[in-house]
């Protein structure tokens, strides 16, 4: 009864476009009484749909099927686009998809973990992995969807084949996308790390150079925008996909799908530990990976974004 009344309140809410409420969760315990049920459904329903200014449907509310109803938490790009894309396949089983985009990467995490919120489709697995071990939440991989290549961009130079001595190269300053930076650089030949340094290198593990490059390290979402100022710099998909770069046709290279960072760096469907197996979950997760959406995929990112390969 509890999740009927989050559904119904949630849906009424985002009718009205208004998100705020998804950082709460309801503590209220369901009423006794089947009378009392439809009761607390109908006002629930006529409290979020008021705000629409719509009338409230309180029958249709209180017969919708529990599990017919999927919520995703998700980044705008690419995330929201393609679960735009499953709607109509979802549609078809009877289900129904509801997409609440979210421009942090800390809200659709907790409200997946309080159960206001079905699945969040955002993260790679890295991401998730410590998300989980720094605050305490319970959330759980039911599907790998994708994986967006980090990729070397030109800046004030056009082609690998021109780096020089002095040259400046833009990388990501955080722990997880750092690492893959420099994994990237020394896939290239460009620098060398120290052994067994990995997934989680960081700048003072770089053994040497080949080329003398100064590594300025900067907050991820603004490395794209020093493209004029360095040489070089160095991106994850969604980001160079936001600067107007195309993957395919404008990376001078690219992560490859074997490659040590792309197995931890796949983007899931997470939710709440223990849900893995709902069949709403399953659905959603089965029409993510349908060959219908990784041929959009592929159309449509050009490269930047990668259906995984089991």
């Amino acid at each position: 009864m509890k999740k009927k009344l989050m559904a119904a309140v949630l849906a009424g809410i985002l009718a009205a476009g208004v998100l705020a409420g998804c950082g709460g969760s309801s503590t209220s315990s369901a009423p006794a009484g089947e009378e009392k049920k439809e009761e607390a459904v109908e006002e629930a329903v006529e409290a979020g749909t008021a705000a629409a200014g719509q009338e409230a449907p309180a029958a249709a509310a209180a017969e919708a099927p529990e599990d017919n109803h999927i919520t995703v938490a998700a980044s705008p790009t690419p995330h929201a686009e393609i679960l735009a894309q499953v709607k109509p396949i979802l549609e078809a089983q009877g289900y129904e998809l509801e997409v609440i985009e979210f421009e942090d990467y800390v809200q659709p995490n907790n409200v997946v973990d309080s159960g206001e919120i079905d699945a969040n489709y955002f993260q790679h697995i890295n991401y998730l992995e410590d998300f989980n071990a720094n605050h305490g939440t319970d959330l759980s991989i039911a599907g790998r969807i994708h994986y967006e290549p980090f990729g070397i961009y030109p800046g004030t130079k056009a082609t690998l084949e021109e780096i020089a001595d002095g040259d400046t190269i833009a990388i990501p300053n955080d722990p997880t996308n750092e690492a893959r930076a420099l994994l990237l650089l020394e896939a290239n030949g460009i620098i060398t790390l120290k052994e067994g340094a990995g997934i989680t290198a960081t700048v003072n593990d770089i053994e040497s150079k080949a080329v003398d490059v100064q590594l300025n390290e900067v907050e991820a979402a603004q490395v794209s925008r020093y493209k004029d100022e360095m040489s070089y710099v160095v991106l994850n998909g969604n980001y160079a996909l936001a600067a107007g770069f195309k993957a395919g046709t404008d990376a001078l290279a690219l992560e490859k799908g074997d490659s040590e960072a792309i197995q931890q760096y796949v983007n899931v469907i997470a939710v709440k530990a223990g849900n893995e197996e709902l069949p709403k979950i399953k659905a959603l997760v089965d029409a993510l990976k349908s060959d219908e959406i990784r041929q959009y995929i592929s159309d449509t990112f050009e490269g930047a974004v990668i259906a995984y390969e089991e």
